[in-house]
């Protein structure tokens, strides 16, 4: 994305790639509560079940919420560097 030399930039793709990690993790978590609430469906909603499910539902909003702020900051910033509009 960036060649080394502006500081800002290099510090946007660190932040971007937090924010990859953040989006993968979060939604993961959701999937994962998804797939154990349908196993708690056919086995039954037994306390790990839903300690699982209650845990990932926490973690995962914990995650998600500001790796998708921090995602829309990334992208308006790109988007004003290339339109000249700061």
């Amino acid at each position: 994305m960036t060649d080394g030399s502006d500081p800002v930039l290099v510090r946007r793709a660190k932040i971007a790639g937090w924010v990859s990690l953040g989006l993968r993790l979060g939604y993961g978590l959701f999937a994962l509560a998804v797939v154990v609430f349908f196993a708690g469906i056919v086995f039954g909603f037994v306390g790990p079940l839903t300690a699982v499910i209650t845990f990932c539902l926490i973690v995962g909003s914990f995650v998600l919420a500001p790796a998708i702020v921090f995602q829309y900051a990334v992208k308006a910033a790109d988007r004003a560097d290339r339109e000249g509009s700061w």
